[in-house]
């Protein structure tokens, strides 16, 4: 198995990404991590020349999202119709923090 990252190298990785490593955790990691890109090699075999790449697997997908658009809501009373309880146009709720009670 090729050495594609160091030892240093996932250290420096995992600090990066705020993940706390003991030594025999950094020395599997540098195994498996080399191991996965060794198993990647095949991909690197395959002759792409003039292969226009793809940023998604479904090609010409374009944005299906509709447009923002302002449309009218609902009055107040409406929104709090079914609320089991409501105080000064709000929803009331139970605290789930402190000495309890609702808020």
């Amino acid at each position: 198995m090729a050495q594609h990252l160091t030892e240093r190298d996932v250290r420096g990785i995992a600090e990066y990404a705020r993940i706390g490593l003991d030594e025999a955790e950094v020395a599997q990691m540098t195994a498996d991590l080399n191991a996965i890109i060794d198993s990647l090699k095949p991909i690197t075999e395959y002759d792409l020349a003039g292969v226009e790449p793809t940023f998604h697997p479904i090609g010409g997908l374009s944005n299906v999202m509709r447009e923002d658009a302002e449309e009218p809501g609902f009055a107040q009373e409406v929104a709090l119709a079914n609320a089991p309880a409501a105080q000064d146009g709000c929803f009331l709720v139970p605290s789930i923090l402190g000495e309890g009670g609702d808020r």
